[in-house]
């Protein structure tokens, strides 16, 4: 949990602990293979799984406004060139103005 939080918090360093532990339980089992807890900005399957599953099925937003924050995101990391998943799905759901909602 340490490395998760360490990772989000080079993003927002006021992220809250109890919220990144709500993400990490929420992806399970997808953190335990190395491929899987990474998000890769050039893959538009990967973008479009972001898209479905976390922002318009977890989060209830979809359509331009999802899209927007996954690209904000992408930007936001763009020199992380392995992006936490966990890291990730906060900072989307931080555009967002989802965060209270986890």
């Amino acid at each position: 949990m340490a490395d998760y939080i360490s990772d989000v918090r080079k993003y927002d360093a006021k992220a809250d602990e109890a919220v990144v532990g709500k993400i990490v339980k929420h992806l399970g089992i997808a953190l335990r293979n190395k491929d899987s807890s990474l998000v890769s900005c050039t893959d538009p399957e990967e973008l479009k799984r972001v898209h479905d599953k976390w922002c318009a099925k977890k989060l209830g937003v979809d359509g331009a406004k999802a899209n927007a924050a996954i690209d904000a995101t992408c930007k936001a990391m763009s020199a992380d060139k392995s992006k936490s998943r966990v890291t990730f799905y906060y900072l989307v759901a931080k555009d967002l103005g989802k965060l209270g909602s986890l």
